[in-house]
């Protein structure tokens, strides 16, 4: 059995270059050229170590909730107080970009904090 050793998240979009520009806002990516006059566009990780993301233009627009979404981890390793200061910061330089803060889901008894956000086509994500 062979093992998997890459992958590539995909977006169904309307605007492709537009949401590849803002994920490699929020991850520090960078776009890969576009060959095919704006019917798709991608971004990579300049390191190497993240996903690929691609981004591809549909015809009909986003009705319901994401059945798959990115966890942008930028608490990872703070509890309480801390923890919600980092994510509120991140939240405050997305938010300009086109992000949208949804909800606040607070820590319990299982998980600590995260906010729930959308991107610029309204793809739910988390800041984790």
């Amino acid at each position: 059995m062979s093992s998997i050793k890459q992958f590539q998240v995909t977006f169904d979009c309307a605007e492709p270059e537009r949401v590849a520009r803002f994920w490699c806002e929020v991850l520090g990516y960078v776009v890969s050229p576009s060959e095919d006059q704006g019917s798709w566009s991608a971004c990579s990780d300049p390191t190497g170590v993240g996903p690929r993301l691609f981004f591809q233009r549909v015809p009909e627009g986003k009705v319901v909730k994401n059945r798959v979404h990115l966890d942008v981890r930028v608490g990872t390793g703070l509890v309480g107080e801390e923890r919600l200061a980092a994510l509120e910061a991140e939240c405050a330089r997305l938010i300009p970009l086109g992000a949208v803060r949804v909800r606040l889901l607070p820590a319990d008894d299982e998980n600590e904090s995260c906010i729930v956000m959308q991107d610029i086509e309204g793809n739910e994500f988390c800041l984790d």
